[in-house]
């Protein structure tokens, strides 16, 4: 069975060296250390690969924390982190795909820089993590960069980003460092929050005015899923200047992986919001295994068909992979 991963991550030399991506195990820099395999985009990666059963990885820039850079910084880092993946994806062409890291902080030269890594690398679009001061992506500011994914046809992947400081105070503190950050990320702040993104997004117009425009959430869909039908019931109703209601832009402009999210009660849930062809496979390498995401989707409940899209199919159709 084939399996391409779409929410596989890496960090790039010149964010490693501002400290971001550093491994949360005191220093340890052993070949198996998350920080050795977030840095490494070469035959490591592929051994890792070829010992999870994984074809192809669409490799990002992970997640920063904790780095403060100025915007002229953020624009000459991620445009070397775009080449250094493209330089990998040349390198292995049938195993690597890339997503765009965007400075959006400046949308016209997040826009430039989106055109510039799809038609000079031939990336399959960007990875966008949370809101960029404080704003989600339905701010007028960020029109410029929508706009350029559609006339691309590239899609935009929300990830879930840290919560702005006033947010993670009130709402996540008062148990201690490590539960604290747990619940304004990883256990449920950040997928709150992506999935309030995709929501904005809908509630704003903007797949009425930019029809071409996809959005790829992960995480079995942030939450949305298993309220869609609440939100129908109460968000649709007040959206009247809207051409549908929200399921509708749910299904017809998102695509939802498996990322990180091993649970068939979920997996059901995305499966009945959108279909098996807008559900992709995708395992969030190097913080989740590739032993675990094999093995989950190689035991899902669904058919043969259905698996073939997951797996591999829709990805080749949204990314326009090749299936050598």
């Amino acid at each position: 069975m084939r399996t391409i991963a779409v929410e596989e991550h890496f960090v790039a030399s010149g964010f490693a060296e501002k400290g971001a991506g550093d491994d949360p195990g005191e220093g340890d820099t052993s070949e198996t250390s998350l920080t050795n395999r977030l840095g490494n985009l070469g035959e490591g990666r592929v051994a890792a690969m070829d010992d999870g059963g994984i074809d192809v990885q669409v490799i990002s820039e992970t997640q920063l924390h904790g780095v403060e850079l100025t915007t002229e910084e953020w624009t000459t880092l991620a445009e070397a982190a775009n080449d250094e993946l493209a330089d990998a994806v040349a390198a292995h062409p049938n195993r690597f795909a890339g997503f765009a890291t965007l400075p959006m902080a400046t949308p016209e030269k997040a826009a430039d820089e989106l055109e510039r890594t799809v038609s000079g690398h031939g990336f399959v679009g960007a990875m966008i993590n949370g809101t960029t001061d404080g704003q989600f992506l339905d701010h007028p500011r960020f029109v410029p960069v929508l706009e350029r994914a559609a006339e691309l046809d590239v899609p935009l992947y929300i990830h879930p980003g840290f919560p702005p400081e006033t947010v993670e105070k009130q709402y996540y503190e008062g148990f201690g460092p490590e539960v604290d950050f747990s619940l304004a990320t990883t256990s449920w702040g950040w997928h709150a929050e992506a999935g309030l993104h995709a929501l904005r997004l809908i509630a704003s117009g903007v797949f009425d005015r930019l029809p071409d425009l996809k959005i790829v959430l992960g995480h079995m869909g942030e939450m949305i899923p298993f309220m869609l039908d609440r939100i129908d019931e109460w968000l649709s109703p007040l959206t009247t200047e809207l051409e549908h209601d929200v399921p509708h832009y749910f299904r017809e402009h998102f695509w939802l992986t498996t990322s990180g999210m091993f649970s068939r009660i979920p997996f059901r849930a995305a499966l009945a919001a959108v279909g098996a062809d807008n559900v992709m496979f995708a395992v969030d390498y190097p913080y989740s295994s590739n032993e675990q995401g094999r093995r989950f989707i190689e035991n899902v409940d669904a058919s043969p068909t259905d698996l073939e899209k997951i797996t591999h199919r829709n990805a080749e159709r949204l990314f326009g992979l090749s299936e050598d």
